[in-house]
C-alpha cells in the first residue's frame, strides 16, 4: 500500500442568516464543513501508525478511529489524543521502531 501526504486546512465561514433566532439578529454564526476526501483517505489507514502534524503540534501514534470531525490517535498505553480534522495540517506514515 503506498501513502501520500493528506492536506487539511481548516474550512469555516461566518455568516449572518441561518435559522437560528440568534443569527437573525445579526450575530455571526460558524458553519463547519466535513472535508471527504480526508475523512475517505484517512479511514483507509485506520490501524497504521502515523505522524499527524497540526496547526499547534505533532502527534505521534496508532490511527485507532477516524469521525467525520475528529480522529482518535493512541500514543501509547494511557495516552489517546483525539484531533479536529480541521486542524490537521498534514499526515504521513511513522515507520520508525517505536512500539
Amino acid at each position: 500500500m503506498t501513502f501520500t501526504w493528506v492536506h487539511a486546512y481548516a474550512v469555516g465561514k461566518y455568516t449572518s442568516k441561518g435559522a437560528s433566532s440568534m443569527a437573525q439578529q445579526g450575530s455571526p454564526q460558524l458553519v463547519s464543513l466535513v472535508d471527504p476526501y480526508v475523512y475517505q483517505t484517512l479511514q483507509k489507514v485506520v490501524g497504521m501508525r502515523l505522524i499527524v502534524q497540526t496547526v499547534k503540534d505533532t502527534v505521534r501514534g496508532k490511527l485507532k478511529e477516524v469521525m467525520p470531525d475528529h480522529i482518535v490517535i493512541e500514543a501509547g498505553a494511557k495516552s489517546v489524543f483525539y484531533v479536529r480534522i480541521q486542524q490537521i495540517v498534514s499526515v504521513m506514515p511513522d515507520h520508525s521502531e517505536r512500539v
